[in-house]
């Protein structure tokens, strides 16, 4: 072995050995270092792994302690809920008690030995002009009354307002003073299953003879369930918004044309019976459907056997049948839809759909069929007082297909007559009593044979503004003036002063 190689050898050892060194000598506070950093995020994995437990531990804690106060309060309800009903079906058995008791004593008389009440009787409350007057009480029953009268007066630049211009039955119909309406009313409940009511009318012709009417007279159903209520009797049938009001409640002294027009004078009101549902919608929806008996001239273009002429009844010219009933298809049939929505806290839209469908008397197989919608608009603002100010629109639009039969006699060919038309009316309490509004009307038709003499056809405008003033709750004073443009006289001009008084409380009309 060469000396040179061995010695190289060594030389490279101690080399190593000597850097080895050096690197144990300078590595050591870098170990050092790691092991620290390690040490430390280790422990702060575990304190938070710690802190995720309690979290976890405090919401199971939570939770438990939610759902054991859900299960008592639940409980408690339960608990309620069966004192109430016990308490009611206690009360309830009770006052059938006293209800048999009261009975059994007023059949058995004065002179039974019934034992005396234990308490003195409260003293009756003194009665108050805005109180129905209650004539007669038995139990549960009761009934009040009241009365109101409408007197009109006014001018015309017609001589006879009632020949072309006012053809309602409660519109003005003469120069100087006239009273078309003059009601009493009757209403109260009949049991705890029906209430009850009438009302007659008595009227002034313009020779000051007095005509009377019963106008309605119907029983109601109060404790039907699923909503439903039943009607039957003499009444207006449900159809728009203006036909089944009385005078008193209209916003205007006249009926709106296009009413007489397609229900008459008398609006359309009749003998049957009507169902109503309140539909269960998130907003308040009401179906009803009426089927009457559909004669008369309070069934105006239906079975209407008209007006004599010259010892005839004839109506839209033709004479007219005396049609009975055979079946179900010679009777009317009413079906109303409407709902109301509240669009904000201020403002109520109402709309509402009708149709009036039924035979009438020109022939044996015609029949008339009327469509109509509506709508009402109420804005009252959340500050008002006594229901002022506010403002309020309504309008009504109907159409109607009436099939006429063939009179030779007056050389009148079968044909089929149309009529349309609408109002719309704004009112605006501008402040508390008063009471501005403005109506226009439009009504026309296609061209029938008898249209030249028919006061109830062809083309017709009508301009109406009045103010209305509200001395109290029992009283108005109105005037109103009538523009009136019709192709069968003309241009007229007429104005009407109105006062109504009301004695008693009338019952509640519908919104």
């Amino acid at each position: 072995m060469n000396i040179r190689n061995v010695k190289s050898g060594k030389v490279r050892l101690n080399n190593a050995r000597l850097c080895h060194g050096r690197a144990e000598r300078n590595g050591g506070p870098f170990l050092l270092l790691v092991v620290a950093v390690l040490a430390g995020a280790l422990s702060a994995q575990a304190q938070q792994t710690n802190e995720i437990e309690q979290l976890r531990k405090q919401l199971r804690e939570m939770q438990e302690n939610f759902q054991r106060t859900q299960r008592e309060q639940q409980q408690q309800i339960e608990s309620l809920t069966h004192k109430l009903d016990d308490l009611t079906k206690q009360q309830a058995t009770e006052a059938e008690k006293k209800k048999l008791e009261q009975e059994l004593s007023a059949q058995l008389g004065a002179g039974t030995n019934a034992p005396a009440a234990t308490t003195a009787a409260a003293p009756a409350a003194p009665w108050s002009p805005t109180q129905p007057i209650t004539i007669a009480r038995a139990g549960s029953a009761y009934m009040n009354i009241s009365f109101d009268a409408l007197m009109d007066v006014g001018w015309s630049t017609a001589p006879d307002p009632s020949q072309e211009l006012q053809l309602g039955d409660h519109d003005p119909i003469k120069r100087g003073f006239s009273m078309r309406n003059a009601e009493i009313a009757l209403d109260g409940a009949v049991d705890p299953y029906f209430k009850g009511f009438a009302n007659m009318v008595l009227k002034l012709d313009q020779n000051n003879q007095t005509s009377i009417e019963l106008e309605e007279a119907y029983l109601l159903t109060t404790a039907l369930p699923e909503n439903l209520q039943l009607k039957a009797g003499q009444f207006f049938a449900a159809f728009g918004r203006q036909n089944s009001q009385h005078p008193h409640q209209w916003a205007f002294v006249d009926s709106p044309l296009i009413l007489t027009r397609t229900f008459g004078p008398d609006g359309l009101r009749n003998l049957g019976v009507q169902a109503s549902w309140l539909v269960p919608t998130p907003f308040y929806t009401e179906l009803s459907f009426g089927v009457f008996d559909g004669q008369g001239s309070t069934a105006f273009s239906f079975r209407n056997p008209g007006d004599p002429i010259n010892g005839v009844n004839r109506f839209h010219g033709r004479a007219t049948l005396d049609r009975g009933i055979s079946g179900f298809q010679d009777l009317l049939y009413v079906p109303r839809l409407s709902s109301s929505f509240d669009l904000t806290e201020n403002q109520t839209l109402v709309a509402g759909v009708s149709a009036a469908l039924g035979p009438n008397n020109t022939s044996g197989d015609a029949r008339t069929e009327i469509a109509g919608v509506d709508l009402y608009w109420k804005w009252k603002p959340s500050n008002s007082q006594s229901g002022f100010p506010f403002v309020s629109w309504q309008t009504e639009a109907l159409y109607q297909r009436f099939d006429a039969g063939a009179d030779p006699t007056f050389g009148l060919p079968a044909e089929v007559l149309r009529d349309w038309g609408f109002y719309s009316q704004v009112l605006w309490g501008f402040k508390q009593r008063w009471v501005a509004g403005f109506r226009g009307e439009w009504v026309d038709g296609n061209p029938g044979a008898y249209d030249p003499n028919d006061v109830f056809r062809g083309e017709r405008t009508r301009l109406s503004p009045d103010l209305t003033f509200y001395p109290s709750e029992f009283s108005k004073i109105r005037l109103q003036y009538n523009f009136d443009h019709g192709a069968l006289f003309g241009i007229e001009h007429s104005i009407w002063m109105q006062v109504e008084f009301l004695l008693g409380a009338h019952g509640a009309h519908k919104f």
